[in-house]
């Protein structure tokens, strides 16, 4: 990814598995009204394309640097928070935003530290449950509750614009640009997907290991996974458990 020029370029606009390529085009037009400029795609139908370049409508660049990856993982990786979009109820307990403006704000504080994500799915599915399951949180942005769908660049538009708003805010309050010294505050930042896809890793295994995961609890470990998901732990304190653990593990290593 490229080095961040300010707080808004740390925003990451996920696209999965587009269909037309001119809703990829509309969404880059969307992102370019609002400031933001990280795109990333994963796994589209086809990309480049010269609809998608037709609606971008002044965010041609956004395609041309728009980064392309084969699976959500790779695209998310680095982030601390990522906001999946769903108009669906879902049986996983993420943490929800119900109103885009909490969503924004929540990111835009995050964002002046590490990248984050928006994630949005496909025109006619969404996202699946997996795909949910990367993410930190869900957002359902209000509608109709007789026809609650919004188009796939409509719901980039209306997020980059509670995203830009967040942002203005922010920097119109003074007291918003004290900060502490980088060193204090990244043991305070929520863990990166990868880090704590790292622990879940190692806690599954040192499970298996030690036989607790079988048949009959087959939904144990994917319940202590939503566990350790809600509970948002900072990067000392998931260092603290993965340290945990592996004395655990192997009692002759120190945490």
């Amino acid at each position: 990814m490229t080095e961040p020029r300010s707080t808004l370029d740390n925003v990451r606009i996920v696209l999965v598995q587009t269909w037309h390529p001119g809703n990829i085009g509309a969404a880059a037009r969307a992102m370019r009204t609002m400031g933001l400029t990280q795109l990333v795609l994963v796994n589209p139908r086809q990309f480049p394309d010269e609809e998608a370049t037709r609606m971008a409508a002044g965010g041609e660049f956004l395609l041309e640097q728009a980064h392309v990856v084969e699976r959500l993982e790779d695209a998310v990786a680095d982030c601390g928070a990522v906001v999946g979009l769903s108009a669906r109820l879902r049986n996983l307990p993420l943490p929800q935003f119900e109103e885009g403006d909490d969503m924004a704000r929540e990111l835009m504080a995050l964002a002046e530290d590490m990248p984050v994500a928006l994630v949005f799915g496909r025109e006619r599915s969404g996202l699946t449950n997996d795909e949910i399951a990367c993410c930190t949180h869900q957002l359902s942005l209000p509608a109709n509750p007789d026809y609650p769908i919004l188009n796939l660049s409509q719901a980039v538009q209306v997020c980059a614009h509670e995203l830009y708003r967040a942002w203005r805010h922010r920097n119109a309050d003074d007291t918003a640009s004290t900060q502490a010294p980088a060193g204090g505050r990244e043991k305070d930042l929520p863990p990166t997907r990868e880090q704590m896809q790292h622990f879940q890793q190692s806690l599954a295994a040192a499970l298996q290991e030690a036989g607790f995961l079988n048949q009959p609890h087959a939904q144990t470990l994917e319940r202590l996974q939503n566990f350790y998901q809600r509970s948002s732990p900072t990067r000392k304190e998931l260092s603290l458990l993965q340290g945990a653990l592996r004395a655990l593990v192997d009692p002759a290593k120190k945490p």
